[in-house]
């Protein structure tokens, strides 16, 4: 029986090698937030709403390790470029995203495509000298296949020769391949398949002692195989990080040690 508590964030622990950012990129109106939505409730919204920027959080249990996962639903118009640059410096994983209806949205994902790699070479002086950055590029709105404007090879020449990179057609609206794209993601980057939507148990906020620190330490639960099963929790009301949080997320995750100076220069040259 799962006990009722709410805990705070605080008390979980997670430690840095296992939090991840994942971070959904593309045009207005492909249906980014529509894929997040997939992801976070299993539900797709008729009404369209534009994005600002939404941050979400999701906290997983998986064999007794804690793991934490921010998805960052970006605004199509990228208004501020050094704010659009950090969230490619601070992401670990990206789904691009473009509407098979809508040249101009594929476009956009080669040019997002190009930036993400130039934006992570920032970085190159402080990591190996080849930048793998998991990636799936998405065609969106797959069940309007009659007015399709972008022909399935010239988006398999753009992700051609890369070992961390996939394609995928989906339809958000009629949940097609949406839990396969995410399968596949997740797969590229080494992290759990279990962080797939359709791999867990999903709890909620009021029912998730088993993502609480001490459950998942304790020996007991995890000899005694209760840590077996994958859980996965929606944080309510998620904070995007401050600047110098992310600044100091992208010196821990991929500079290991170097300076915060550094980074800030990285993030707007």
């Amino acid at each position: 029986m799962i006990k009722k508590m709410s805990p705070s964030e605080s008390d979980y622990d997670i430690p840095a090698k296992n939090s991840y950012r994942m971070v959904i990129l593309g045009s207005t109106k492909v249906g980014k937030t529509a894929i997040v939505s997939r992801f976070l409730t299993g539900r797709f919204d008729e009404q369209y709403t534009p994005t600002i920027e939404d941050f979400h959080r999701k906290l997983y249990s998986i064999k007794g390790d804690v793991y934490q996962l921010d998805i960052l639903d970006t605004s199509g118009n990228h208004p501020f470029p050094a704010m659009r640059r950090l969230s490619i410096l601070t992401g670990d994983v990206f789904i691009l995203v473009f509407s098979l209806d809508n040249r101009d949205s594929f476009r956009e994902v080669q040019r997002l495509k190009r930036q993400i790699h130039e934006t992570k070479s920032c970085l190159k002086s402080k990591m190996k000298e080849h930048v793998d950055v998991p990636l799936v590029v998405c065609g969106n709105k797959g069940d309007r296949e009659f007015s399709r404007e972008v022909q399935r090879e010239e988006i398999e020449q753009l992700v051609a020769g890369e070992d961390k990179c996939a394609y995928f057609e989906i339809s958000a609206k009629r949940n097609e391949n949406v839990d396969k794209m995410f399968r596949a993601l997740f797969a590229l980057a080494k992290l759990p398949h279990e962080m797939s939507p359709d791999l867990h148990r999903k709890v909620s906020a009021q029912y998730c002692d088993m993502l609480h620190r001490k459950s998942l330490k304790s020996k007991k639960v995890k000899e005694s195989g209760g840590g077996g099963e994958a859980y996965g929790m929606v944080t309510p009301c998620a904070r995007r990080p401050s600047v110098h949080s992310d600044l100091m997320y992208i010196k821990e995750k991929a500079v290991g040690g170097g300076h915060g100076k550094d980074k800030d220069r990285c993030v707007i040259c």
